[in-house]
């Protein structure tokens, strides 16, 4: 199920969610122009390594510094693959520029960036004998999720089914939606302690944990004086046409 969609409108220029966006793009393209080694050299300094954490001895045998903590902010700017990027900037895209509304621009960078360092703690928390390193913006963007699970209760996501050749569109409750996002990330993230193999080396706990700050939090960023903009006149019989 692809989210193409969702029905609040906005009145103001998510300037912010568009500024992230294109963070997370340039440095992906820088990404693809380095060799092998250059690339893997970069996801060790810059991402999150557990161990680096937990066993310094380790970190410096292998010659990372133990006495930074930035790779817990650059690895919200790093991606893996194409895949990995385009899905992270595609929920950001659907879900950041209504929750940045309601907050304010600078109180919705705040928010996104804790959302990513709460992340990235509790990844290296649960996985602490990792030697692997975690980048991406999931963890980020899943305190979006967790705050629009909670701003916008009424909202509803308009979806992508592929059947064969044929696209099927359908919409959902985005409570619903998100709700049984979440439900797998938990899920995956305890079937993790069966063994990696299992769950395909995602960073689950990350996500749950970028989510669970997100709705714990969400509201001691709304900008006082903000709501959810209602509808025009001329803007209700498009959205109408979905909930039917």
């Amino acid at each position: 199920m692809v989210p193409i969609r969702d029905t609040i409108p906005t009145r103001d220029v998510p300037v912010v969610t568009w500024s992230l966006i294109a963070a997370n793009v340039l440095v992906f393209l820088y990404e693809v122009t380095l060799d092998p080694a250059g690339l893997e050299t970069l996801t060790y300094l810059f991402g999150v390594v557990p161990a680096r954490y937990t066993h310094p001895g380790w970190a410096s045998s292998v010659g990372l510094p133990v006495d930074t903590f930035w790779p817990f902010l650059t690895s919200m700017f790093l991606h893996g693959s194409w895949g990995h990027i385009i899905s992270n900037m595609w929920a950001l895209w659907i879900f950041g520029d209504n929750v940045e509304e309601r907050m304010g621009r600078g109180r919705f960078l705040l928010f996104y960036l804790s959302s990513g360092l709460a992340a990235g703690l509790l990844h290296v928390i649960t996985n602490a004998q990792s030697t692997i390193p975690t980048v991406g913006a999931s963890g980020a963007i899943a305190g979006v999720l967790g705050a629009y699970f909670l701003l916008f209760p009424h909202a509803r996501i308009i979806a992508l089914i592929p059947l064969g050749f044929w696209p099927f569109f359908f919409d959902v409750p985005a409570v619903l939606y998100l709700f049984f996002w979440f439900v797998s990330q938990l899920f995956s993230g305890t079937l993790e302690a069966l063994g990696p193999q299992q769950v395909g080396g995602i960073a689950w706990w990350a996500h749950v944990g970028g989510f669970a700050y997100g709705m714990t939090v969400c509201r001691l960023f709304i900008a006082p004086g903000r709501h959810v903009r209602h509808r025009a006149r001329d803007e209700v019989a498009f959205e109408e046409a979905w909930s039917r």
